[in-house]
């Protein structure tokens, strides 16, 4: 854990070092670094791009010597062709993409706060580029939920419990979480428009109760899927054919 303040100091220092580094433009801080400073805490991580000028990119992504200036780096690895994953010694962690200006245009991601950018960098080119997500209809996120939990139930029956569990407890939870404005109205909280998951405790609190329900465990499976089938007998039309099924694999 370390407090907000820290984490905010620290990515001053990394705006400093690419200044520094006179092949930087701008370093761009995203989430609870970013905008959404009030979700700053003790458990956050540092999320960022740096914005380096044309023809610095690799050279950045593939020396960190940028990063261990300002503190001795524990453990790094580069999780996609743009950026790290990176642990510093004192337990700071940080996720990071480099990006050329041009390359800003093409990218989908959520607005964020300069932490620093030189005065030649025009901040427009940083504008946030987000891609429409596609919405599946109620019908889909409801057919895939139900069949979810058959082919789950099949599979646990079969010995594949690993696969059950991820059928069950995973991909037919997504599907509710897809669903869950259909059934409870949203509580105010900053919406990942990524991720369904981040901060649903705090967005639907009605079914996020049930959650516990919906996923017993490795072993619990048979028992959460008649948990999730119940829930959304409770808030939609189910097909009784694919009902029965169901519930004939949950004996």
């Amino acid at each position: 854990m370390t407090p907000p303040e820290k984490l905010l100091e620290r990515l001053n220092a990394i705006g400093h070092a690419l200044r520094d580094s006179g092949k930087a433009l701008a370093l761009l801080g995203l989430g609870s670094v970013g905008t959404e400073l009030e979700r700053l805490d003790e458990y956050s991580d540092l999320d960022f791009f740096a914005i380096v000028q044309p023809g610095y990119k690799q050279e950045f992504i593939y020396n960190l010597d940028w990063l261990a200036a300002v503190h001795p780096i524990a453990y790094s690895f580069q999780n996609t062709v743009d950026g790290h994953k990176l642990l510093f010694a004192d337990g700071i962690f940080c996720e990071f993409a480099v990006f050329e200006p041009n390359e800003l245009r093409h990218i989908p991601f959520a607005a964020g706060r300069f932490v620093w950018a030189d005065l030649a960098f025009d901040p427009l080119l940083a504008s946030p580029q987000l891609r429409t997500l596609k919405k599946h209809p109620v019908e889909w996120q409801l057919g895939e939920a139900l069949t979810n939990l058959y082919i789950g139930l099949g599979r646990f029956h079969r010995g594949e419990k690993l696969s059950a569990a991820r059928f069950i407890q995973g991909y037919a939870v997504d599907r509710i979480v897809e669903l869950s404005a259909m059934i409870e109205a949203e509580h105010a909280a900053p919406r990942d428009v990524f991720t369904g998951e981040r901060r649903y405790e705090q967005r639907f609190p009605g079914i996020a109760a049930h959650l516990p329900e919906f996923m017993q465990g490795y072993n619990r499976s048979v028992e959460s899927a008649r948990a999730i089938l119940e829930f959304l007998e409770a808030h939609f039309e189910i097909n009784p054919a694919m009902r029965q099924a169901i519930l004939d694999l949950c004996e």
